[in-house]
């Protein structure tokens, strides 16, 4: 994207993106982790929940998406609020303020708190993830950023592979302290969210030039390699004001491709345990929690590989909507496969495809968008793209209770994700410029 880099500097550069990611990316996934187990471990709670406090199925789904409904209205707001106080401020008070919400559904009495304890969550964790993307920008060229963002994304894998035992170990728990199992697993990951909320605190930098455990020559070389590529964004329409931003076409589209990509996530993940529970004839707990991890150790592989290939080939579009279709294609087979086997592979295939066309989407708004108009765009794609984890799980109770069927739900999460491997290829109408001109510069890897 930028001029090509005298080797020298080429070479610091190279030396502050790995000191950046060695520094900020273990911490950065081991908070998206945490929320993203705060976020979907209802969906280990949904059986408990239904036998202690009457939950239906309907009322289940209701309250498991209006978290995305707090989530979407406050995306924005948070994320102007970062851009100008901070990371360090702002990445603590969200994962204090979720912390001790979502500890607080232990108290859950019925319909109307679990309802308002899950939107609250999302207000609470509004601006987390864009958060991220965005800070992710301050420290990595875009030639790195698919990879960047990659490593941080694996925190959705990781989560339910460590989510899946974890939430069915704690459900076991059942009884002990005279706690039910489902109060024990909102306590425990609750206060682990306020406990790593205060250690960011301390341990985050918000940009390279706070940066005390960077040398002063390498901040200098990956300053001026950042502000190369602010300047090509802007030869393209980057320094459009937030408010603008939120109009803008390109950022509106991308918005309802990330809602068709968080429909195939949220709409799978939510109903998971559950699903795995039924296809092996057990019981949510431990051993399910160890089953449904397998699709996400999938994913976590997928995620490591396929981004550094989009980087080198420059074709996040193509391969993003080809890993969509797999999507759609794992989420319909896991419908009708006739054994377990097939059923626990078309997972796997559902999950590497909704999984690793994440970081290659969010590359897309980068091309387009710098500061302010940056963090708005980041914080309303990701506001209304999350919906889809609102629509989806009603969409498949609807669909099932609608046509009388178990599977009519997942063909419908096919279709979702189906569209948005059309969406995403759509976006090459309004680039501007084709995937050849906008190759970044040269990088000594």
């Amino acid at each position: 994207m930028s001029s090509p880099l005298p080797t020298e500097q080429a070479a610091l550069v190279d030396s502050a993106v790995r000191r950046a990611a060695k520094r900020l990316i273990p911490f950065l996934l081991l908070m998206y982790v945490i929320a993203f187990l705060d976020r979907s471990n209802v969906g280990f709670a949904k059986e408990e929940l239904e036998v202690d406090l009457g939950l239906s199925a309907s009322a289940y789904a209701l309250g498991a998406g209006l978290f995305f409904v707090g989530y979407a209205v406050f995306e924005v707001p948070s994320n102007l609020v970062m851009h100008r106080v901070g990371a360090r401020w702002w990445m603590a008070r969200i994962m204090i303020t979720w912390g001790v919400v979502a500890t607080a559904f232990m108290f859950v009495n019925g319909e109307t708190m679990f309802y308002v304890l899950r939107f609250v969550l999302g207000v609470c964790e509004a601006g987390f993830f864009p958060g991220v993307l965005l800070y992710l920008t301050y420290w990595f060229p875009e030639d790195r950023r698919a990879f960047a963002t990659g490593l941080f994304q694996m925190g959705l894998p990781i989560a339910n592979v460590v989510g899946g035992p974890l939430s069915g170990g704690l459900l076991e728990l059942d009884g002990v302290g005279g706690l039910a199992g489902y109060q024990w697993l909102f306590m425990v990951e609750g206060v682990v969210a306020v406990l790593v909320g205060i250690v960011a605190l301390f341990y985050l930098t918000n940009r390279p030039e706070d940066a005390a455990w960077m040398p002063a020559e390498e901040k200098a070389a990956l300053g001026a390699r950042l502000a190369a590529d602010d300047e090509t964004r802007a030869a393209h329409g980057g320094h459009l004001g937030w408010a603008r931003a939120l109009l803008n076409p390109r950022v509106l589209y991308l918005a309802l491709v990330c809602l068709c990509i968080q429909a195939a996530v949220y709409g799978l993940t939510f109903f998971l345990p559950t699903q795995v529970a039924q296809i092996t004839g057990r019981d949510v707990g431990f051993l399910v929690g160890l089953l449904t991890s397998i699709p996400w150790l999938c994913a976590l592989a997928a995620i490591v590989v396929i981004p550094r290939i989009a980087d080198r080939t420059h074709r996040h579009r193509e391969i993003g909507a080809v890993l969509l279709v797999l999507s759609a294609a794992g989420i319909a087979v896991s419908a009708v496969a006739g054994s377990a086997l097939l059923a626990m592979a078309a997972l796997c295939l559902a999950a590497v495809g909704f999984v690793a066309v994440q970081p290659l989407f969010w590359t897309l708004p980068t091309r387009y968008l710098s500061g302010m108009a940056l963090a708005a765009g980041f914080g309303l794609i990701n506001g209304l793209g999350n919906l889809g984890g609102f629509i989806a799980p009603n969409i498949r109770v609807w669909a099932e209770e609608t046509f009388d069927s178990s599977t009519a739900g997942l063909f419908a999460l096919a279709g979702i994700a189906v569209l948005g491997a059309l969406f995403l290829l759509g976006t090459t109408l309004f680039s501007g410029r084709t995937e050849d001109a906008a190759q970044p510069a040269p990088a000594t890897r």
